[in-house]
C-alpha cells in the first residue's frame, strides 16, 4: 500500500543534506523550550504574562486554577529554562516572561493556532 505522504522511491540529495548537516546547529535547548509551552498549563501562564506583563504567582494560581504551590511550581520551571524571570517585592513574588523574544514566541504560536482553525472551521 502507497502512502500519499512518502516519497515513491528513495533519493537522497547527497549535496544538500551534507550542507544542511553542517550547518544544523544543537536544538537541544531549543527543544527544551518547546516541551516546557507544550504543557498547557505552562503556555497558559506565559501566555497571561504576555497580557500582564507582571504577575504575582497568587494571581498566576487564580488564572490557571491551582494552588499557589502548583503555580509556583511551573512559574520556577519557566524560569530554571530561562523564560521567566521573577523578584521579590515585601511577601509577594512576581514573575514576568524573561524577554521579547518569548514574548513573541507564546504570541506567534497562539496566531498559527488561530489561523490554522479558522482555516479549518474550527473557530468559525
Amino acid at each position: 500500500m502507497q502512502s500519499k505522504d512518502m516519497c515513491e522511491v528513495t533519493i537522497v540529495h547527497e549535496e544538500i543534506v551534507q550542507s544542511i548537516k553542517k550547518k544544523l546547529p544543537d536544538v537541544t535547548k531549543v527543544a527544551q523550550i518547546f516541551k516546557a509551552l507544550a504543557d498547557e498549563t505552562r503556555l497558559k501562564i506565559a501566555y497571561a504574562l504576555t497580557i500582564e506583563e507582571e504577575l504575582c504567582v497568587c494571581d498566576v494560581s487564580e488564572v490557571i486554577g491551582s494552588s499557589t504551590a502548583t503555580a509556583s511550581h511551573h512559574l520556577r520551571f519557566l524560569r530554571e529554562l530561562s523564560l521567566a524571570k521573577s523578584r521579590r517585592k515585601g511577601k509577594l513574588v512576581y514573575y514576568s516572561l524573561a524577554d521579547h523574544h518569548v514574548n513573541e514566541l507564546v504570541k506567534i504560536a497562539y496566531e498559527h493556532a488561530v489561523e490554522k482553525g479558522e482555516e479549518s472551521g474550527e473557530y468559525s
